[in-house]
Order: C-alpha cells, then structure tokens, then sequence
C-alpha cells in the first residue's frame, strides 16, 4: 500500500532476474514513504521473476524484450506523476522516495539520478564506481558540450533515474530501437525539458558484469559502447554487451 501523499511509481524492467529480486523486494518493502505502486515490466523471464514480483503485491506487465521497450511500457502505464527505473540488481536507500519527490520539487529539474557504487559480496569496487561517476561529467563534455555547458550530465541505468512522467511522454520516452544505452538518449532528450543532473546520494548496484568479465575488459566495454553510442553505431551497440545474469 502507498503513503497517502506519495507521488512516485517505480519502474522495474526485468528479465529472468529471480536470483536478484528477493533482495529488492525485501529492501522496497521497507521504503518510507511507500511509493505509489512498483511496477515489474518483464521481457519474457524463463525463470521465477514474474512469480516473485507477483507474490510481492507488485503490479506486473509483459512486454517484448528490451529495455527501453518495457521502460515505455512501464512508464505508460504508471499512476504517479513521478517515475524512478529502477534496476533488478540495484538497491536504494530507505528514503528513496523522499529523496527523489524533494528533487522534483525543483522544476528547473528534469531528469536526475543517484550514485551507483558498485559492489558484489565480498568487494566494492571503487575504481569502476569512480570512473562511472567521472563518465557523466566527461561524457557530455566531450559528446554534447553545449549541452554540459547547460548542466546536463549523461546518466545510465544503475543511476535510478527518475523524472515527472509527462515529462517523459512529451519527449516521446525511451527509443525502442536502441538494444543499449537508452538511459543516455533520454538524458538527451530531457534536456529539452530543464537540467539532468545527480543527487548527493548512493544507490548500491550489482558488480556481475565486473565480476564475470574482469574490471579491464568490462571498463574497457562501457567505454567502447561510449564511442559507438556517440558516433551513431547504435546496431552494433548489443553485440559489445551481452547479458549478464
């Protein structure tokens, strides 16, 4: 049940997450205040995502598989004037709601996100949660300077974005044919709309890719997919990054 007052609805894509949502529901289930509804848009799960979000009391879609197709999809369907995306593998603080409806109460806002820091269980890793943290104020340097002189910053999507949902709709949302770093493409298209910037607090994110790949090889991966985002090689963005789960 939501907080009378509330005004955020969280948006969670997922697929075959069921390893990872247990905790999430535990940790969204102590928010204070409630958000208005948490709604799981899932992508086709083969394993026990959709019955864990389910017997969580979340509202669950479907939609085709991708990620910015099911944050459309999620976002269209959400009751509150504010929306959060939040990641499977990623865990807020308590006040997770407070924090982002004190944020949009500025209206020169419209679109911002928390800190990542990514950890597994056994290490934080502080050299790739740096160099993310260094990627979104560089990336717009470099990529849309004119934009970064305007204060707008590159987020993605372990940074829990969130936004004023007619604000979303009027830029048309996420674009479905982008497989990777959609979240960066709406920063774009939200600066339309006022200032994309990060609040002074951490969420804590899964360190699986890390993990999995090694931190050469996956900081030497989020900055290639950097570069073929920014020279317009969207196509060729998913083969460069394969799901971890």
């Amino acid at each position: 049940m939501s907080d009378p007052g509330s005004r955020t609805s969280i948006v969670i894509p997922m697929l075959d997450e069921a390893v990872a949502l247990p905790r999430l529901v535990r940790v969204l289930g102590t928010l204070h205040p409630r958000p208005v509804e948490i709604i799981a848009v899932d992508g086709g799960s083969t394993d026990a995502s959709r019955d864990i979000a389910q017997v969580a009391g979340w509202t669950v879609l479907c939609a085709p598989q991708g990620r910015a197709i099911q944050i459309n999809a999620g976002v269209e369907a959400a009751r509150g004037p504010y929306v959060c995306v939040l990641h499977a593998d990623t865990i807020p603080p308590d006040d997770f709601v407070a924090v982002i409806e004190s944020s949009l109460a500025d209206r020169s806002v419209a679109l911002a996100g928390f800190t990542p820091i990514i950890a597994g269980p056994d290490r934080t890793r502080w050299g790739t949660t740096f160099h993310n943290w260094l990627k979104t104020w560089y990336a717009p340097l470099l990529v849309r300077p004119h934009l970064f002189l305007r204060g707008v910053r590159l987020l993605f999507g372990d940074h829990a974005m969130f936004f004023r949902r007619e604000d979303y709709l009027a830029v048309g949302g996420c674009d479905p044919g982008t497989p990777v770093m959609e979240e960066a493409d709406l920063c774009i298209k939200m600066a339309e709309r006022g200032r994309v910037r990060l609040v002074g607090r951490a969420v804590h994110t899964s360190d699986r890719r890390i993990a999995a790949w090694g931190p050469v090889k996956a900081n030497w991966i989020y900055f290639k997919i950097g570069i073929l985002w920014a020279f317009g090689a969207r196509s060729r963005l998913a083969d460069h990054y394969p799901d971890i789960r």
